[in-house]
Parts: C-alpha cells; sequence; structure tokens
C-alpha cells in the first residue's frame, strides 16, 4: 500500500510515495517514541514481512507523519496502530537527524522528532503482527551490552539514538 509522506525536495517539503522517498534517500520528517514503565525501555521486534529493517529490534514505535500531522499526533496514532497503547502521556525530547543505509536499496534520512512516555507501571501491549514480530523491556544497560555485543541485531536508528542522543531520549526516568 502506498503512502505519501513529507519530504524535502529542492528545499521544499512536498508529499511523496514512502518507498520511493526511501530508495532515493530524501530527506523527510518522522517520529521516534520510547516507552519506560519501572526503570525498563519497551523495544520491539519489526515484523519479518517489513519492506526494510525486518527483525531487527527498534525503539517502542517509530514512524512518517501524514502530510499535515502534528509530530505528537503521529507519535499518538503510531503507539496506537502497532503496539495498542493509548493515554500514554508523551513529552517531547527534541529533534535530530540522521542518516543511514537500511538495506534493499533503501536509505532512512530523517529528521526525527522525539518523543518518550514514562509509565508507572507497563501499559496493555498488544502489537499488530503485521508491524511487530515480539516486544520486551529491557533495561538501558543490557541493550547497551547487547547491542555492543551484536550490532546487527537493531536497527540502525537505534543505535544512533542510543550512541549520540541518550541525553535526549532516556535521560531522567
Amino acid at each position: 500500500m502506498a503512502q505519501d509522506i513529507p519530504a524535502w525536495i529542492d528545499g521544499a517539503l512536498r508529499p511523496m510515495d514512502k518507498l520511493e522517498v526511501h530508495r532515493r534517500g530524501l530527506r523527510h520528517p518522522a517520529v521516534s517514541v520510547f516507552v519506560v514503565a519501572g526503570g525498563k525501555l519497551l523495544i520491539q521486534q519489526r515484523a519479518l514481512a517489513k519492506y526494510h529493517t525486518p527483525g531487527l529490534w527498534a525503539n517502542t514505535c517509530c514512524t512518517h507523519p501524514y502530510w499535515g500531522e502534528t509530530p505528537l499526533a503521529c507519535a499518538d496514532r503510531r503507539l496506537a496502530q502497532e503496539l495498542g497503547i493509548r493515554g500514554v502521556a508523551l513529552e517531547h525530547r527534541g529533534v535530530v537527524e540522521y542518516r543511514a543505509e537500511v538495506g534493499g536499496g533503501m536509505i532512512e534520512h530523517e529528521v526525527v522528532d522525539l518523543f518518550l512516555g514514562v509509565c508507572e507501571a507497563p501499559p496493555a501491549v498488544t502489537p499488530d503482527p503485521e508491524e511487530v514480530a515480539a516486544i520486551r523491556w529491557i533495561d538501558t544497560e543490557a541493550l547497551h551490552a547487547e547491542i555492543a555485543a551484536r550490532p546487527q541485531d537493531f536497527t540502525p536508528w537505534l543505535r544512533v539514538y542510543l550512541a549520540e542522543h541518550a541525553d535526549l531520549v532516556l535521560a531522567g526516568f
């Protein structure tokens, strides 16, 4: 199913097909969400049918905003769609940019609004199997150790976030 997302072309933001944006490596907006509870981060393993990075572990969820959609509305929408999580208060933690090859001739060149949701208890999670193969809660020390030992098991963006932007996404929870 084709989906138009905003992408910068010749300095102007325009709607474009998501796959074409990734094939061309165009700079585009994105949203990444980190949900924590009890000192642990919820991570997901991407479904095996995903068009890039299938089976790799990623942050709680991430996506691209629809044309005209705010980053916060996008983050709330995607938490509900991918994981069935609703009602978590999300705090905007900043904007970062990265570029990474994600396999299959695809390039992510994203300008990402980062959100953190801190919960007292783990929320109910009902993953969409078309999006998510598995979930787990992990403390950041163990996550860093796993990434160091087996970086190929994790998405490029999660590795970038934890190596370069942990102060934004995970500080203070």
